[in-house]
């Protein structure tokens, strides 16, 4: 007997400019054999039907939740990413994409105490111990070092779980449901995406007690982009399970 035929995953991924690509979460959407769409705002922001969207991808950006006046798409875009996740899609937001799942489901987005810029420490926030609660909740790694580029934070949505921490800010990760993830930072940089978000933001690496100089930020790469590629195809794995 012939098997049907396998359903060919269609990714979406929203893209706010032009230098903060999918880096290695495109690695693994070509892994999978993905259909890839996006949405590059800075051109044309057009939005595809949402339910015709397996996977949503929301990546990282300079500019702030709030500046719908001076970006009105923002809106719309919120918007979208609202009805991907209440159709029960993959959602994974990634720093200003985390922002936006958080906006999106009506929790406020503000200036964080301090911006962190450089190779930092997450830990996993404490798991409730309900087992139920365990099970469905994605197991973050106790502690990680990861690329931390943001000055943001926001509030939890309504009924979403913390998954991790670091001392400059609380809100690191969080889990919305059992198929939405928001990060505030970036396990998805490889050499070439970590050197564009530094040549077009390296204005932004003046001294500060959570923000590491271009030599450090460059110098440490390789020794975490086989740890945080890891646990982002982890993550992905998770988010698309059966």
């Amino acid at each position: 007997s012939t098997s049907p035929p396998r359903h060919t995953m269609k990714a979406h991924i929203l893209q706010h400019v032009p230098f903060e690509g999918p880096g290695h979460i495109g690695d693994w959407l070509a892994a999978r054999g993905a259909d890839i769409g996006s949405t590059r705002f800075w051109e044309a922001p057009v939005l595809p039907d949402p339910a015709a969207v397996d996977v949503l991808v929301v990546m990282g950006g300079p500019m702030s939740v709030n500046d719908e006046a001076e970006f009105p798409w923002l809106v719309a875009e919120k918007r979208f990413i609202a009805e991907v996740v209440a159709l029960g899609r993959p959602v994974l937001g990634i720093c200003l994409g985390a922002q936006l799942i958080a906006s999106a489901h009506g929790a406020r987005v503000y200036r964080n105490a301090d911006k962190e810029i450089g190779w930092f420490e997450v830990a996993a926030s404490g798991a409730e111990p309900d087992a139920a609660d365990t099970a469905s909740r994605f197991p973050f790694p106790a502690r990680t070092t990861v690329l931390h580029w943001h000055g943001e934070t926001f509030d939890l949505p309504a009924g979403a779980r913390l998954l991790a921490s670091s001392p400059a800010c609380r809100h690191q990760a969080f889990q919305l449901g059992g198929r939405t993830i928001g990060l505030q930072f970036h396990l998805e940089m490889t050499a070439s995406s970590l050197r564009a978000i530094v040549d077009n933001c390296r204005g932004e690496l003046v001294p500060g007690r959570w923000i590491q100089d271009e030599a450090t930020i460059l110098g440490h790469a390789d020794g975490h982009f086989a740890a945080t590629h890891a646990l982002m195809d982890g993550l992905l794995d998770w988010l698309v399970r059966a």
